[in-house]
């Protein structure tokens, strides 16, 4: 059984597709972070994220680099919109998501091309969003625990701008798949939206 979850930077989705994994038993993949790695890996290099060479390059990282605390920063989410616009990156990650998602048992993958590119077969479809103020604040608290100085306007400027990068693509542009139920987050506690993301679930595997 695949469950494949899309949208939007700070939807909620990555808490939403480990909370799935956890309730179904599932092995979890949130392919973010293998861009978020090749992003990294060209800033390691010192090369330029907006050169398609420069990012292929990256594409080929040391799989240690997944342990890197780094990667969950706002610098490296910034590089890794940069670099999924690469038509050769994403290329060159396609084979490692598949190959997770069609294992013996299934998986839980979420990110933004999941149900329309990586695993257009999923049994169970989520297009997880919400408002860019209602994501904004989100990150905004996020990194104000870290103790990262940053205005929510700051964030709501990238979050418009990875947006836009996202949906206007001219590989797998980020968009809800033919089949896919909508989930808004916007003005949902993660526990209501974990709960609701369930029974979303349930529906289409009982359909």
């Amino acid at each position: 059984m695949i469950i494949a979850i899309d949208g939007p930077t700070a939807s909620g989705k990555g808490t939403i597709a480990k909370a799935l994994a956890a309730h179904f038993g599932l092995p979890h993949l949130d392919t973010g972070l293998l861009y978020r790695a090749v992003g990294r890996q060209v800033a390691l290099s010192g090369g330029n994220p907006d050169d398609p060479d420069h990012a292929l390059a990256a594409a080929d990282f040391p799989e240690s680099l997944l342990d890197d605390h780094e990667l969950r920063s706002e610098a490296t989410g910034a590089l890794a919109s940069r670099v999924s616009i690469h038509p050769p990156v994403r290329a060159a990650l396609l084979a490692r998501q598949q190959a997770f998602a069609r294992q013996p048992g299934g998986a839980v993958l979420d990110g933004r091309d999941i149900a329309t590119v990586i695993a257009p077969e999923a049994e169970a479809k989520l297009f997880v969003t919400a408002s860019v103020a209602a994501r904004a604040l989100r990150r905004w608290a996020e990194m104000q625990q870290r103790g990262e100085s940053v205005t929510r306007e700051e964030i709501e400027a990238d979050l418009a701008a990875r947006d836009e990068r996202d949906r206007n693509r001219a590989a797998a542009p980020l968009r809800q798949a033919e089949g896919a139920a909508l989930l808004d987050t916007s003005a949902l506690p993660i526990e209501a939206a974990i709960a609701a993301a369930i029974a979303l679930v349930e529906k289409q595997l009982k359909a």
